[in-house]
């Protein structure tokens, strides 16, 4: 199969049924099928050959559907760019992936406008909304095309999607997700866990350069459902959503739900309409999940994977929180293998080590970075995820730590070797390392752990300033403690398990 079969079969099923909403325009799925062939010859005719890279760089919309189907029929792989990131981050990105043409959202086009001449793969701009002195509107654009199908030839080891995820040295790398991959999720969605019925209306809250956002999206139309698309994640917006469009699906991170949970607008929202939640990508305290399992009404279940396996791993069912198991991230997913390793052997039960995943989702490769792949995949396809775990007597995962230095906050992945690479060019700042402490808010906050240099005296403001100025928001440090030296092994290494355990004393979780 191909992934863009979806927008085919479906028109041919429902042609006048409501594929998309996005702020008051709505999509029926024969005109999904129309847009995204109108699109694929658009991007045909400006030089886009199969396997180049489309970029996107924009908030949520109906129309990043659209323009992925379309790539996906000019057999093109659609790389989604992380908006939140500094403008320095997008830019390598964009260069690395050697995107042929970029869509843009028009809040993003003074940045795109930057450095798009330092990207010389890029031979066309187009942007979403039709306000751009030089740049075609995207719906303007494709309509200059012909809506007959290309119908070209397609393969299962097809880019579908290349997602970035942040490397331990800085620089982010393409996670290469295939239509083979995809198969395997909506095999093990529809068999499970994700069970939609047509019409039925889906949430698609989340940011769309997320696996999590990405796939719900593309999971809901796959099944044939209705996708809410919302522009951005904010409670206020979810929460009037879900009563006017009688939301029965949706995907939520645990900051997200705790946000939705403290918001005012909950206490005379009728949400009886909401069936399941599914929720996962950071950390959740019980208490959070307690509280929004009674306010919400709905079942919930917990994912547990990575954007390397496409995010299938585990999933955590609703009758498993009804018995109390809310520590656990589940059972393997349908079609997936999960195993805990340690020392060259399976670990028994109640053992720590590491988690590895094997199944067809498992990512192609990181993009044109042979020996990361080779280092993350074994020869017999198993995944390192780089969290340490265990399974109960019952097969039941639970995530006991993180092997990897990550931090997960709000569903954004983060690496101390981002944040400390900033904090190191503050010209007050001796050494520095960065840490996960636990959040009410967004399950885990950038902490750092600052050494200053002798006669020096900063604060933590300015250092969180600087560290603003060359790296993302959501990367750079939420508080700062200062100390006279940091804890090192005899190699020089920081050990952070010491930093972390003072913050995390009394916490139960200490990921999710």
């Amino acid at each position: 199969m191909s992934v863009a079969d979806i927008a085919r079969d479906q028109a041919r099923i429902r042609p006048g049924e409501v594929a998309l909403w996005f702020e008051g325009r709505a999509t029926t799925y024969g005109e999904l099928d129309a847009l995204s062939s109108r699109c694929a010859n658009a991007l045909v005719a400006s030089g886009v050959a199969p396997g180049d890279r489309v970029a996107v760089l924009a908030k949520g919309c109906d129309d990043f559907f659209i323009l992925w189907l379309g790539a996906l029929k000019a057999r093109a792989c659609l790389t989604p760019v992380n908006w939140r990131l500094a403008t320095p981050e997008i830019a390598f990105i964009l260069e690395d992936a050697e995107a042929r043409v970029c869509v843009v959202g028009e809040v993003f086009a003074e940045t795109l406008g930057g450095i798009a001449v330092d990207c010389p793969a890029i031979a066309e701009v187009i942007q979403f909304e039709a306000s751009h002195p030089r740049w075609r509107d995207f719906r303007g654009w494709i309509a200059d095309f012909p809506d007959h199908d290309p119908r070209l030839a397609h393969s299962g080891d097809d880019d579908v999607i290349q997602l970035y995820t942040s490397g331990t040295t800085g620089l982010p790398k393409g996670v290469q997700l295939t239509n083979a991959n995809y198969e395997a999720l909506f095999a093990s969605a529809t068999s499970q866990w994700a069970k939609f019925d047509p019409g039925d209306a889906v949430l698609v809250a989340m940011p769309l350069f997320h696996v999590a956002g990405a796939n719900m999206g593309m999971v809901a139309l796959y099944q044939g459902a209705r996708a809410i698309v919302l522009r951005e994640a904010d409670p206020a917006v979810i929460l009037r959503t879900v009563q006017e469009h009688a939301i029965r699906q949706a995907f939520l991170v645990p900051a997200l739900i705790n946000m939705i949970l403290q918001h005012p607008a909950l206490e005379g929202a009728d949400l009886t309409c909401l069936e399941k939640v599914y929720y996962g990508a950071s950390p959740i305290s019980e208490a959070v999940l307690v509280r929004a399992q009674e306010r919400f009404g709905a079942s919930f279940t917990q994912l547990y994977g990575l954007t390397e396996t496409i995010g299938l791993g585990t999933y955590l069912p609703p009758e498993a929180h009804a018995a109390g198991q809310l520590r656990s991230c589940g059972l393997p997913s349908p079609g997936v293998d999960v195993r805990v390793r340690t020392e060259g052997r399976s670990a028994e039960p109640m053992e720590v080590g590491e988690i590895e995943i094997r199944s067809s989702g498992v990512m192609k490769g990181y993009w044109k970075k042979a020996e990361a792949t080779a280092e993350a995949i074994d020869a017999d396809g198993w995944f390192r995820s780089g969290d340490a775990g265990y399974f109960d007597a019952d097969g039941y995962l639970y995530i006991h730590d993180r092997l990897k230095d990550m931090i997960v906050s709000g569903g954004e992945n983060v690496y101390p070797a981002e944040v400390e690479n900033a904090l190191f060019s503050h010209p007050d700042v001796a050494d520095a390392a960065v840490v996960g402490v636990p959040d009410e808010r967004w399950g885990e906050a950038v902490k750092a752990i600052v050494v200053p240099r002798a006669g020096a005296a900063p604060d933590a403001a300015s250092i969180i300033a600087h560290c603003r100025a060359r790296i993302a928001a959501y990367k750079c440090p939420k508080s700062i403690d200062f100390a006279d030296h940091l804890p090192r092994n005899p190699s020089g290494k920081v050990l952070r398990r010491e930093l972390r355990e003072p913050y995390w004393r009394g916490h139960q979780r200490r990921v999710g």
